[in-house]
């Protein structure tokens, strides 16, 4: 996922959008919201298409890994 970017020196660590300072947790929060994602890059202009789909990926996946390792504990 080249979109994401985990570094402990930037927002605690927390997943962002890679080259910006915003978590995926916004991008997702704002989609359950109801926000489209033509008005989430209104708000967050550096963003792209491919970011928020980078962002509901990012989700998808943490959370096959935890039902993995529920499965497997």
């Amino acid at each position: 996922m080249n979109h994401i970017e985990i570094d402990p020196k930037i927002c605690n660590g927390k997943p962002i959008i890679q080259g910006t300072r915003i978590p995926i947790k916004v991008i997702l929060d704002m989609l359950a919201d109801g926000n489209s994602w033509e008005e989430i890059i209104e708000g967050y202009p550096v963003l792209k298409l491919e970011d928020i789909k980078a962002a509901i990926q990012y989700a998808s996946a943490t959370i096959e890994h935890i039902n993995l390792e529920l499965i497997e504990a």
